[in-house]
């Protein structure tokens, strides 16, 4: 009877505590950061349900690499559901929508105040009239991991505030068998660093600003990224080299410069990408084998349930660099519940939501695309899979494509250039693609909208 009773209470108080659950509020920087750092563009405000309102801090941050402009972020915890208030301070507001569609949110706008609730964690757009430059980015985060024991002596610790690189030191290094923790609140100003090391957590809610790269994993293994906002790096948000067994999950980047990648993979293989936001004004996710000084075949990748959003070139890119003299292998590669929230790019070289630009006598194989949502297409294709020699970086043409799948994506419409599928030669083909349940607004995608090339190989269409 006692340990009923036992079970009884302990049920009791879970319930208490998820009723009583408030949102996790980050410190605001501290000093003159708190103007630098600041956007005035809207007021957000968060409460549990029915509870006290609690003002954020909001972040400014730059995007659109074509047209730079400034947005807005917001940054929290939750562990339960959350209310939030998200006032627009600059004009009035017609209507709002949230992105993704895919998470279910919808929003009740009183005057200029758009009012929704949370129940879960997510990584939202939330734009008023329309308005994609100068949106706010609401990012609500899980509990973060146990903070480290301070005392270890293997832990990189960056409380609330600000923390710069020491004079004359250009990144963060981080060894073997480290912890990173970036709390909630902390700017770092640098980039972090691992290279040739093994079992690293790079953990926290906190913010990456300023560096060449914002985090470069290079000949290292069993890393694991998990939670930061990277803002406007100079070149890549993730810079991952010649690596294996890495995880990704819960990153949020911003970018709006030259290069500026999110995620770039040369030559990595066991690869775990996982509940990412990139907003980035270059790939938003590009896996090839061989660059600089980065060498081998790329293998073994699962990016699942995230957001791309490429204001310039591909939110997916796949194989243009590999080695002319030592031909590599980029296999076995799935993208599986996906939202593309924009697509633009003026060269018809570089387009494509999904592209796979085959060169540098790369074989590609084995690449699934399933339960992708593309939103808006400003100027691009919806897929593109060709073997190139790119007169601007290719050493060689790519090899070939192979077994490639595209099933269950959703375009919601738009005036786009045509898909492409085509070989390079007749030893270097594309072949066994298949389309399958592909939908343009409420139709299915029609065969006329394929340009299918020369040198192609078992191409299926089951619209």
């Amino acid at each position: 009877m006692k340990i009923l009773t036992f079970g009884i209470s302990l049920a009791a108080l879970t319930i208490c505590a998820q009723a009583h659950a408030q949102p996790i509020i980050y410190p605001n920087p501290p000093g003159k950061a708190l103007y630098d750092h600041h956007d005035d563009s809207f007021t957000v405000r968060v409460r549990a349900p029915g509870g006290k309102w609690q003002d954020l801090y909001e972040y400014r941050v730059k995007v659109d690499l074509d047209n730079p402009q400034q947005a807005s972020m917001v940054t929290f915890g939750m562990d339960g559901p959350v209310e939030v208030a998200v006032q627009k301070n600059n004009g009035d507001a017609r209507r709002v929508e949230i992105r993704p569609g895919s998470k279910g949110v919808e929003a009740r706008l009183v005057g200029n105040v758009a009012y929704f609730t949370l129940a879960r964690p997510a990584n939202l757009s939330i734009e008023f009239d329309g308005d994609r430059l100068h949106n706010l980015h609401l990012f609500a985060n899980p509990v973060e991991p146990s903070v480290p024991d301070r005392a270890d002596p293997n832990l990189i610790y960056f409380g609330p505030g600000i923390h710069v690189l020491p004079e004359g030191q250009v990144k963060f290094p981080v060894g073997s068998n480290s912890t990173v923790y970036i709390a909630g609140g902390a700017i770092v100003q640098g980039q972090i660093d691992i290279s040739n090391a093994s079992h690293v957590r790079l953990i926290g809610h906190g913010l990456l600003e300023g560096g060449k790269e914002g985090i470069t994993v290079l000949h290292s293994r069993d890393v694991t990224i998990d939670g930061p906002v990277v803002v406007n790096p100079q070149h890549y948000t993730v810079m991952c080299g010649q690596s294996s067994d890495v995880t990704i999950r819960n990153l949020k980047t911003f970018s709006a410069g030259s290069w500026t990648d999110g995620l770039d993979l040369m030559s990595c293989s066991d690869v775990k990408i996982d509940n990412v936001f990139l907003r980035t004004s270059d790939d938003a996710i590009a896996i090839y084998a061989d660059r600089w000084d980065y060498h081998g075949d790329a293998r073994n990748f699962q990016v699942t349930n995230s957001t791309l959003w490429a204001d310039v070139a591909h939110p997916v890119n796949i194989g243009l660099h590999g080695s002319r003299d030592e031909p590599r292998v980029i296999e076995n590669l799935s993208f599986r519940n996906i939202d593309i929230l924009g697509h633009d790019e003026d060269d018809r070289d570089y387009q494509g939501a999904l592209a796979i630009t085959d060169g540098d006598n790369n074989l590609v194989r084995n690449v699934l695309f399933e339960d992708i949502r593309i939103d808006q297409i400003e100027e691009g294709m919806l897929f593109n899979f060709r073997v190139v020699f790119n007169g601007k970086y290719s050493l060689a043409p790519g090899r070939g494509i192979e077994d490639v799948t595209v099933r269950n994506v959703r375009f919601k419409g738009g005036e786009i250039n045509p898909a492409i599928i085509a070989g390079y030669s007749a030893d270097r083909p594309v072949k066994n693609v298949a389309i399958e349940n592909f939908r343009v607004g409420d139709n299915p995608l029609r065969v006329q909208d394929v340009e299918v090339g020369a040198f192609v190989k078992d191409f299926r269409f089951r619209p």
